[in-house]
């Protein structure tokens, strides 16, 4: 892995040419204090070059003062939820390489320079850690099947998708944090990390990593149905916004169907008794399609406005550099 990071360094700053390109650890805090001290020694020991930042959440515990003696160089982010934090995180630091990984001690810190060393042999701009679970308390039941439903909906919706879109656990490239609208609030982060790289076909891969139950003292903080609906939403928000002519068409074919289907009979008996009896009915089966072609005009026109969006984001991809030139 030396030898990639010394490529990626000499190519990214051949001025200065430093030894190593700036890895920093992202460690999004909440009410961990059973748990952060042993994560910030952890990855200080297998990435000894590292920065490594804990960002406490409103932890009401001494997470922060943990974190601190540990070595950390902790902040704090006082709007409630993870997404929040993601986003303080990947606006505050400046490195060249980024990791990303929740402070309850579940993840391998060992399997932190694998990754790293794909991310930049490979010139991706992101590596997911793919959670292999070493303990049954490690994912429970519920999390489990959440986690298989979400990622085959994210398929279905997306195309080619990820084995694990809920993981914690990820290696970023410059340019993939600095070129990243961040717009979710909680758990929901991890899903539009993965919809951002499927819709600009960024490189991406995942890695097998050990996934372990969290120390004595540690609670989720993860609730399966409630995160699980919010997580389901963002989905169909990133679907209406990233692929709104689907989308609308989807809504103005059920409506032509329905319109259809109630003018029939109107239709039939016209055609026998030559009045039209059902007024109402008739009068609905027009309104709905009408709705259906304002759905389909409604998706004609965001499509082009993604389009131009999704542009943007490509170009502010773009304009950062790339993790190796040559």
């Amino acid at each position: 892995m030396a030898a990639a990071l010394a490529e990626f360094a000499k190519s990214e700053f051949p001025q200065s040419q430093p030894a190593q390109p700036r890895i920093a650890v992202l460690v999004p805090c909440f009410n961990e204090e059973a748990a952060v001290a042993n994560v910030v020694a952890d990855f200080r020991k297998v990435l000894p070059s590292a920065k490594i930042f804990v960002y406490d959440n409103n932890s009401s515990d001494r997470t922060a003062a943990v974190a601190r003696e540990a070595g950390a160089s902790v902040r704090s982010e006082r709007r409630q939820g993870k997404g929040h934090v993601v986003r303080r995180m990947f606006a505050d630091v400046d490195a060249d390489i980024y990791v990303l990984v929740d402070g309850d001690a579940t993840y391998d810190p060992a399997s932190a320079p694998k990754m790293i060393e794909a991310l930049v042999s490979d010139h991706l701009d992101m590596v997911v850690g793919l959670r292999v679970d070493q303990a049954e308390a490690a994912w429970r039941p519920g999390h489990r099947t959440g986690n298989w439903l979400l990622t085959s909906f994210l398929a279905s919706v997306f195309g080619k998708a990820f084995k694990d879109i809920l993981s914690g656990y990820r290696v970023f490239s410059r340019r993939f944090v600095k070129s990243f609208p961040v717009l979710s609030d909680g758990f929901e982060i991890e899903t539009e990390l993965s919809v951002h790289a499927l819709e600009l076909s960024l490189p991406t891969a995942e890695i097998e990593t050990p996934y372990y139950a969290r120390p004595e003292g540690s609670i989720s903080k993860l609730n399966t149905w409630r995160d699980g609906f919010r997580i389901l939403g963002t989905i169909l928000k990133l679907y209406r916004s990233e692929k709104p002519l689907r989308f609308f068409t989807g809504i103005g074919i059920f409506l032509v169907l329905a319109s259809i289907g109630l003018a029939i009979p109107v239709f039939f008996t016209y055609l026998e008794q030559g009045i039209v009896p059902r007024l109402p009915t008739a009068v609905l089966s027009m309104g709905l399609m009408v709705m259906a072609m304002l759905s389909l005009s409604s998706g004609l026109v965001l499509d082009t406005v993604t389009r131009g969006r999704r542009e943007m984001k490509l170009l502010a991809y773009l304009a950062q550099a790339p993790v190796d030139r040559s």
